[in-house]
C-alpha cells in the first residue's frame, strides 16, 4: 500500500461540549475526508475533548498552553514527516512560521478567521504588521481568508507581496441539519440574537435601539438572546436601566440552535467586528433573514433588502428605524433565504476546497 500522507493542523480553538458549532463540524468532516483518502491528521488543540466526533480524531493537546510552542517542541522531539502544516486561529506572520520551516519541509498553510476593528489598527500596530509581513510571510506558502474581506485585510496588514498566494475559502454550514421556517410573520415578527456575549458583538447597541422605539412597539417586541460570555452582566444592567426587561430574554448557550433558528422570523446581529459569521449562515439556511452591520464579510452573505437588512455598525438610530419598519410590516423579506446558502456556503464545499489544498505539495 502507498505510504500514508501525514499532515498537522494547529487550532487555537478551545473544545467545549456546550459549544458545538460550525467549526467543530468542519474539523470532524475534514478529518473523515482525509482518512477516506489515506491521509493521517494530527490535530493540535489547547485541550482534549471526546464530545461529538472528537473521540475519533488524533489530538495532541497543549494543556491550555501555547499551541504553537507545544507544536514546535513536539516536532523537535518526534521529527514527524509532515507534508503539510495548517493553522487555524493562529496569528499570522510571526517567528513561529520561520521555526516551522527550519524544522520541517512541509507546505505551510495559514487560515485567517480573525476580525479587524471597525476603524482599523492603531498606526503602531499597522507598522508592526507590515514589518512582520516583510520578515515572516515568506515562510507561509499559502494564506486562506474565510471571506473576501479577510483576504483584503491580510494583504492590507502584511503587504501586497501576499496577493499571489492568498485566496478565499468561505466558511460553510450543514444545511440539511438546520430546521427550516416555512412561514414568516410579516407583522409583529419575533427576533433572536445568537452570539457570544462580548462588547464587540454590539448587543448594547440593540438595547439602545429598542429604547428609541415607540412605546406601543416596546410593549410588544420580544428579543431572545442565545449565548453567554463576559459581557452578560453589563447587558443586563443596561436593560434594567432602560426598563426593557419585558423586551429581552437571555436563553444561555443551547446546543440545538440548528432547530431554534426556525422558531423566529428574524435574527439580529449588531456586531462591531466580524470575519465571516457562521451564525448568519445558519440563520439564513433556516429561512430566517438577518439584520446585521456592514462589517467584515457580512455583506458577502446578507444582501440588503433581499435576504435581510444591513446598517452601519454602532448606528443605533438606523437600527431603530429598521426594527420599527420590520415590526410594523413596512419592511418585508419575502425570499427564501436558504437557497443561496445551499449553493454557495455549504460545509461540503468548504471541506472540499480545504482538502484540495493538500493535493499539491
Amino acid at each position: 500500500m502507498k505510504n500514508k500522507k501525514k499532515i498537522a493542523i494547529l487550532c487555537n480553538y478551545i473544545l467545549l461540549p456546550e459549544r458545538v458549532g460550525g467549526m467543530d463540524h468542519f474539523f470532524w468532516k475534514f478529518d473523515a475526508t482525509c482518512k477516506a483518502n489515506n491521509i493521517q491528521v494530527d490535530w493540535f488543540f489547547p485541550n482534549r475533548a471526546q464530545h461529538g466526533e472528537y473521540g475519533s480524531l488524533t489530538i495532541f493537546d497543549s494543556n491550555h498552553q501555547s499551541v504553537e510552542s507545544f507544536f514546535l517542541d513536539f516536532c523537535i522531539q518526534n521529527r514527524p514527516d509532515y507534508t503539510h502544516v495548517v493553522t487555524h486561529f493562529v496569528e499570522l506572520c510571526t517567528p513561529f512560521f520561520k521555526k516551522v520551516k527550519l524544522l520541517s519541509e512541509a507546505k505551510v498553510i495559514a487560515v485567517d478567521h480573525n476580525p479587524r476593528p471597525i476603524k482599523g489598527y492603531p498606526l503602531k500596530k499597522k507598522i508592526e504588521k507590515k514589518v512582520k509581513g516583510f520578515l515572516y510571510s515568506k515562510y507561509i506558502d499559502e494564506l486562506i481568508g474565510v471571506s473576501n474581506y479577510t483576504v483584503e485585510e491580510i494583504i492590507n496588514d502584511f503587504g501586497f507581496q501576499l496577493r499571489s498566494k492568498t485566496k478565499t475559502i468561505y466558511n460553510g454550514v450543514i444545511s440539511k441539519d438546520i430546521k427550516v421556517r416555512s412561514n414568516r410573520a410579516l407583522n409583529k415578527p419575533t427576533f433572536l440574537v445568537a452570539s457570544h456575549l462580548r462588547e464587540s458583538k454590539g448587543i448594547q447597541d440593540l438595547i439602545v435601539a429598542v429604547q428609541y422605539l415607540p412605546l406601543e412597539i416596546k410593549n410588544e417586541i420580544k428579543i431572545d438572546i442565545y449565548g453567554d460570555g463576559p459581557y452578560k452582566n453589563q447587558l443586563i444592567e443596561k436593560i434594567k436601566k432602560y426598563q426593557l426587561e419585558d423586551c429581552f430574554s437571555f436563553k444561555g448557550n443551547q446546543s440545538n440552535l440548528n432547530e431554534i433558528f426556525s422558531q423566529y422570523d428574524y435574527m439580529l446581529q449588531p456586531t462591531h467586528m466580524e470575519c465571516f459569521s457562521l451564525s448568519i449562515l445558519e440563520s439564513l439556511a433556516a429561512n430566517v433573514p438577518v439584520i446585521t452591520t456592514n462589517v467584515g464579510g457580512n455583506e458577502e452573505a446578507v444582501v440588503d433588502g433581499s435576504n435581510g437588512y444591513v446598517f452601519k455598525a454602532k448606528d443605533t438610530i438606523a437600527l431603530t428605524a429598521i426594527l420599527e419598519e420590520v415590526f410594523l410590516g413596512k419592511k418585508k423579506i419575502h425570499a427564501n433565504t436558504r437557497i443561496a446558502i445551499e449553493d454557495k456556503f455549504s460545509l461540503e464545499k468548504m471541506v472540499n476546497e480545504h482538502f484540495a489544498l493538500l493535493l499539491n505539495k
